[in-house]
């Protein structure tokens, strides 16, 4: 299953996005700031330092596994559903923990992708209905990779 995340709209202190599954758009993102800014997949350019909890992951491909449990998701009520088990991204440059999860805004993204409707400026609306959905599609015992462009 290829995952593609088309990034729309950078400002100052957030991303939006459109999620693709398998070529067809499924939903929007938020994420934090890209400073990625020449699209090479590394933030060791002069001008692109990571900030941490303030930036979005580096441009690229990267494998998707759901077979690790998050520890901070799997204590959580409103992820009970799942038991933590999200989409975490592998060998992500600078950034450990990268998970596809339900939030509304940059601030709740600490680098990771948020899924849901943008209805509202800079943020996502309907995330968690949008997470269970999107859950259905991905298989856990197949090959997954989302691309960042």
């Amino acid at each position: 299953m290829k995952l593609t995340l088309k990034r729309i709209a950078l400002r100052d202190t957030y991303t939006i996005g459109k999620l693709f599954v398998d070529g067809t758009y499924f939903c929007d993102t938020c994420e934090d700031k890209v400073r990625d800014l020449n699209k090479d997949g590394d933030l060791n350019d002069i001008g692109e330092d990571k900030v941490y909890g303030e930036t979005a992951i580096p441009y690229g491909t990267y494998e998707v596994t759901m077979n690790v449990q998050s520890p901070k998701y799997s204590q959580r009520a409103s992820y009970a559903w799942c038991q933590g088990y999200l989409p975490r991204l592998l060998n992500v440059p600078h950034f450990e923990g990268i998970l596809i999860h339900a939030g509304n805004t940059a601030k709740d993204s600490a680098g990771c992708i948020l899924v849901g409707e943008n209805k509202v400026k800079g943020q996502v609306i309907n995330s968690m209905a949008t997470l269970k959905r999107l859950m259905t599609l991905l298989p856990r015992n197949e090959k997954i990779t989302i691309t960042i462009e």
